[in-house]
């Protein structure tokens, strides 16, 4: 008689995901979000007489998420490393400072920082 072997990811405390999970027919999937209304206001505050073309939006957007996607696998990868199954602001911090190159990772880190402080105490 043959035993199934069954992989178990070692983050998920035994719980196992669902086969089939349901698709939601929204236009932005998580991951695949869209940072055009963002990306205008940013450059509406610093240069106002400016704009930018379309073109141009659906390469920053494709940018901002490819970076995302990245930091947060990075992220995974070193929560798992050490064995933990909660993702912490550290494992996002060192993400950070993995990918992106000196100066802009500091600044990266301090700006994200910051924006979690105002956050939480909003």
């Amino acid at each position: 008689m043959a035993r199934s072997i069954t992989k178990k990811n070692k983050c998920s405390r035994g719980h196992q995901s669902p086969i089939s999970k349901k698709k939601s027919h929204s236009s932005t999937d998580f991951g695949h979000r869209n940072y055009s209304l963002y990306v205008n206001r940013v450059l509406k505050e610093v240069v106002p007489q400016r704009g930018i073309s379309s073109r141009t939006l659906d390469i920053m957007n494709t940018l901002i998420n490819d970076i995302f996607e990245r930091i947060s696998m990075e992220a995974c990868s070193l929560m798992c490393f050490r064995k933990r199954c909660t993702l912490t602001p550290e494992d996002i911090q060192k993400a950070v400072y993995l990918l992106l190159p000196g100066t802009l990772a500091k600044y990266a880190v301090a700006f994200g920082s910051e924006a979690v402080q105002r956050y939480v105490h909003s």
